[in-house]
């Protein structure tokens, strides 16, 4: 084996949400777990100044938390014009057409299956929002659907589940596909360099600054696990729980079968890439 991999940047202190810049708030959902972290993290966006505001990934159909969201809102002065989805996963979708409707608002996303009204939402669209706006990016990988969402007034980058405050995401493989994944670090790690990016917000755990070393630190984690996996199955190791027991031997069991997920990525990528 060549080692262990280089561990990705992240605070290993508890995460609880709260007040990020003045455009940005996170409402910390009450679903802790070790695929969730501290639990989901929902987004309130707005501007200085501004009385519009959108939430981002509503998280769980939790009545509490729905509810908190919505306090949040009415404690800054603002209405909520909408919802977005970074994607479908259920602990960041289930609550949003439920939320939206009490709102009266909408719900926009990649996968039609999640909207709520006519306009969905795609790579390069703008979501214009009075005097502000939010820019789509497309990064699929985690799923096919997933989107991150740029904050051009405030620097920020919404990642969904591509980039997690603590620790690595995986790939949801068959439906995200580790080539697409790569590819979507790559175009991140560009964009965060040509703004000059100041922070990323992830779908669970804690904010995270320098996202340009954030990035070049996930796709050398990434490449460093593939070589790994490679040696493995060259090796001889070819079922992919097997190449888990090897390669994941470092992380807690309980996220094995998120572990095994990724390995059926990689094992594909590597057979298509023969």
């Amino acid at each position: 084996m060549s080692g262990r991999v280089v561990p990705v940047v992240g605070s290993t202190e508890p995460w609880a949400g709260g007040v990020v810049t003045s455009s940005t708030r996170c409402i910390l959902a009450p679903n802790p777990s070790p695929w969730t972290l501290d639990g989901t993290n929902t987004w309130l966006l707005s501007a200085p100044g501004s009385a519009a505001a959108l939430v981002v990934d509503p998280g769980p159909d939790d009545p509490d938390h729905l509810d908190a969201i919505a306090a949040a809102a009415d404690e800054a002065g603002q209405r909520i014009r909408g919802v977005l989805l970074t994607h479908g996963h259920v602990d960041h979708a289930e609550g949003a057409r439920v939320f939206a409707m009490r709102q009266g608002s909408w719900v926009r996303a990649l996968d039609p299956e999640h909207r709520l009204g006519d306009e969905g939402l795609a790579d390069g669209d703008v979501v214009d929002v009075g005097d502000w706006q939010v820019r789509v990016v497309g990064t699929p990988g985690h799923s096919a659907d997933s989107l991150s969402f740029h904050l051009p007034h405030d620097g920020s980058l919404l990642t969904g589940d591509t980039i997690l405050g603590r620790g690595t995401s995986l790939v949801a493989w068959p439906d995200g596909t580790l080539g697409e994944y790569l590819g979507s670090l790559a175009r991140l790690r560009a964009l965060a360099e040509s703004t000059g990016m100041l922070r990323l917000l992830p779908g669970h755990g804690p904010v995270l600054s320098d996202p340009v070393t954030v990035l070049d630190a996930y796709l050398e984690h990434r490449r460093a696990r593939l070589a790994e996996v490679e040696e493995v199955v060259a090796s001889g190791v070819t079922e992919a729980r097997d190449v888990v027991a090897i390669v994941y031997a470092d992380v807690p069991r309980e996220v094995w079968p998120a572990a095994e997920l990724t390995v059926r990525a990689q094992l594909a990528y590597l057979s298509e890439s023969r």
